[in-house]
């Protein structure tokens, strides 16, 4: 489980082989920049996209936002040498696409056995196969050797292999959805959604982080820096939320309601683990304020 709360509001894919976007992703006030050299690199710019990617994370200076590589997928020609780079580099974590067993964890854990331990593997869940392993898949960061602290939906990759629609609610993506974010939950992992495609669609981008946020994720994954503001909005608790559940905490802290389990607020009755929803909305908003 995770000690602390880190806000992953906002996690931007910026492609490793521009050193304008990368440069540009030190100002952004996204949570997470995702440097890409998979999908938005061509195979033959590969390696100079990661050598350009890796002296970016080396030279630092992206201040709060978390450092993600995310490497070709493990199968590929390109992504022994993304995971040497990685080690060298030191970013916060490495995204690895197409995750779909324990035993590729496992054999990527391995490879990163000489890295530092505060390098952390964060597995793209974007296949049938993965979504019928998730139990298992999350289950695997209770081995500590294979580094994994988060789960983010490809849900590109899920429509075109499941030849599911795109349609608002997306309602035919639900169950796989869902089932992510249940697995994510029972291993103490954070879950980032998928992306979406329509950047000139604001309105539609908002609905979509609006039903995320009501599903259950930590935040999602974006393809261009407009959406990064109205994301870190809509999933960051309002102001009255967080006075609402600083309300609860203190009503529980009372020395008249130690040791109970439900009290009376207001006329409603709150149990204690309203408290316990309502002391991680207070630790969010917290975490959230001290990286303004």
């Amino acid at each position: 489980m995770q000690s602390t709360i880190r806000p992953r509001r906002s996690a931007l894919y910026m492609p490793g082989s521009n050193a304008r976007a990368l440069e540009k992703a030190r100002t952004l006030p996204a949570d997470v920049i995702i440097i890409d050299l998979e999908d938005a690199v061509a195979p033959e710019a590969k390696q100079a996209a990661r050598e350009q990617a890796c002296a970016a994370i080396k030279a630092k200076g992206f201040g709060p936002r978390e450092v993600v590589l995310r490497t070709n997928g493990f199968d590929t020609p390109w992504a022994s040498e993304d995971l040497a780079a990685a080690m060298a580099a030191q970013p916060d974590a490495v995204l690895i696409p197409k995750i779909s067993s324990v035993e590729q964890l496992q054999a990527i854990g391995n490879k990163l056995a000489r890295a530092s331990r505060t390098l952390q593997v964060w597995a793209m869940i974007e296949t049938p196969q993965a979504i019928l392993n998730i139990a298992s898949i999350a289950a695997a960061a209770k081995d500590a050797s294979t580094r994994l602290s988060v789960l983010v939906l490809g849900t590109n990759d899920i429509a075109k292999e499941t030849r599911t629609r795109f349609v608002p609610g997306r309602r035919p993506m639900l169950t796989a959805l869902s089932q992510v974010i249940l697995a994510a939950r029972a291993h103490g992992l954070d879950v980032l959604d998928g992306v979406y495609n329509d950047i000139k669609d604001i309105e539609g981008f908002k609905r979509e982080c609006e039903d995320g946020r009501d599903l259950g994720f930590d935040g999602k994954t974006l393809v261009h820096p407009a959406q990064v503001e109205p994301c870190n909005q809509i999933f960051s608790p309002s102001e009255e939320e967080i006075a609402a559940a600083r309300k609860i905490v203190d009503a529980f802290a009372l020395p008249e309601n130690k040791g109970k389990g439900v009290i009376s607020l207001d006329g409603k009755m709150v149990e204690i683990m309203h408290a316990d929803i309502a002391a991680r909305t207070v630790a969010l908003g917290e975490a959230i304020k001290a990286k303004a």
